[in-house]
Order: C-alpha cells, then structure tokens, then sequence
C-alpha cells in the first residue's frame, strides 16, 4: 500500500523536476503546485495538480511549501515572499540545487517569519522523482527535520541526514562535481581507447571491475585517506610515471585531454614534496595543507 501523506503539500516551480515531484506527492496526498509560467501551470492542472495562480494563494491553502526553483536567486527570494504572506508554510523544503550559502540564507528568512526550513537536495533523475524513488540529502536544525522527515518518507528510496543547514546541498554540489568531471575523464579515455581500436563495450568491462573505476574510492579513501595510512601500496612516484605515459600516448594519438591533463599537476607537487614513496593517495595532504582540512578520522583497524 502507498504510504499517504496528510498534510497538504504545496510545490513551487513545476519545470521538469518540480512538476516530477509534485506527481509523486500527489500519488500519495492532496498537492497544489505554483509556476510563474501559465503554460506550465497549465500542464500541471492537466496532470491532477491543485494549480495557483499566485504564490500567495497557494500559500492560504497548504501546510508546506516545497521548492524546485532554477537559480539561488529565485529560492530566496521566493522564501521572503512566503514570510510576507497572511499564513506562512510550518515547514519549506528547498529541493532546488542552490549553494549552501543559498540555503542558510534563505533558512535564515523563513526563521525570521516562525517557519521552519530544511534543504533537502535530490539525487535521481525526472524519473525516479514521479515515481517516487527520491533520494534526499537534508540539512537543517533536529526541528527542522523532524518536521521534514515524515513528509519526505512516502516519495523518499532514502534520506541522509548530514547536519546541519546547507549540508544537504553541498554535497549535492560535491555530487554533481564528481560526476561531471568524472564525465570529462571517461569522455577522454574513450576517445583514447576509440584510437587505439578497442570497442567501448570492452573498456566499458575493464572500469567496471572491482580494481577499475571505483577503486580510487573504496581503496584509497575508505581504507587509506581515511586511516592516513600511506605505507607501501602503489607510490606517487610509480602513479606520476603512469600519469606522464597517459599524457604522452594521448600525444601520440591525437587526443586532447583536459581533465585528466589537469590532474597529472598534484603528482609532480607531490612528488616534489618528498611523498614519491608514499602510496598514491597521499596527495591528499596536499589539500589538507591547501584546504586547511583532515582527512584522517579513526586509527587503521588492528
């Protein structure tokens, strides 16, 4: 059975993503939906949405407001209209992906008006959001998301809860930065492997195993960067000759790389930092002297 949701649910910005989760919401309790463009008001009257024409209206009728809006801008100031209503939303979801400044600022705005704000960014495509399979990363105060978690639940294939406010939508940011630049490099090294004549289903199996594509990630950040355990393993030294042969095979076949051009500097920093000996991903201090951060969170498990 759906779970059902009791309180009325109002969504702002019915564009591709806004109008995904206002179908998901609806599926499972009574959802009205405001969009400055008429048309797309129009599709979501057709698609069973309660459609307002005013932001205003929309507000006199639900309980909590929802944002899917294109631009930083838009969530605040979106956010100080509702605080300038007769009846303000308990609880604003912000789903749009703005910068965690964006969020404290508007969370900022609605505490300012006795409501309630969590930023709640989506990870999924159109898709997963009507069917209502959305995975959320929420920040916000305890209160917050304890108002937030109930409504998200019934349209939610998972929450993580990671802290406080503007946290849901910088990872959300970080997410997206990885992908998009992970883009970038597979683009490169398939445009390598296309002129060295292999077929892209079979690098596609290479990556895919478990010593391709994810091991940077389940090797040396969950079990080196993690524990700064930079002992023996694969050296900067041998990783920065590697990198220079990549750069030189691109040069020969004709294959501009930017990405991964990009990334060949750390080594030679590294390097020239004393850390050839160390395992590679020891390039991770240089940004914890860059970044003033600590990657290193428990002792290496006995």
């Amino acid at each position: 059975m759906t779970e059902q949701i009791t309180q009325h649910i109002g969504v702002v910005g019915l564009g591709n993503a806004g109008a995904a989760i206002a179908s998901a919401f609806a599926a499972r309790g009574p959802v009205a939906g405001f969009d400055k463009d008429a048309g797309r008001r129009q599709a979501a009257a057709a698609a069973g949405i309660d459609v307002f024409d005013r932001l205003e209206d929309l507000a006199a009728a639900v309980d909590v407001v929802v944002l899917s809006l294109p631009h930083p801008e838009i969530s605040v100031a979106v956010t100080t209209t509702l605080m300038a209503c007769d009846k303000r939303p308990a609880l604003i979801i912000d789903t749009s992906t703005v910068t965690p400044q964006t969020a404290i600022d508007c969370a900022a705005v609605a505490a300012a008006g006795s409501s309630a704000f969590v930023d709640a960014a989506i990870a999924g495509g159109v898709a997963s959001m009507a069917s209502g399979q959305m995975t959320f990363f929420m920040g916000g105060t305890p209160a917050a998301k304890a108002l937030a978690r109930p409504v998200l639940e019934p349209v939610a294939a998972g929450i993580y809860d990671l802290g406080e406010i503007g946290a849901g939508m910088g990872i959300k940011v970080v997410n997206n930065a990885v992908m998009h630049a992970v883009m970038v490099v597979l683009i490169e090294a398939f445009a390598m492997s296309k002129s060295l004549g292999v077929p892209s289903d079979t690098l596609i199996s290479i990556l895919n195993r478990e010593e391709g594509l994810l091991r940077p990630l389940v090797h040396r950040v969950a079990e080196r960067m993690k524990y700064a355990d930079f002992d023996g393993g694969m050296s900067v030294t041998n990783a920065r000759k590697d990198s220079c042969l990549a750069l030189t095979t691109a040069q020969e076949l004709g294959v501009p790389l930017f990405a991964i051009s990009a990334s060949h500097t750390p080594y030679e920093i590294a390097a020239a930092k004393g850390l050839g000996d160390a395992d590679y991903a020891a390039l991770s201090q240089l940004w914890e002297d860059w970044a003033e951060v600590l990657f290193k969170e428990a002792d290496k498990p006995a």
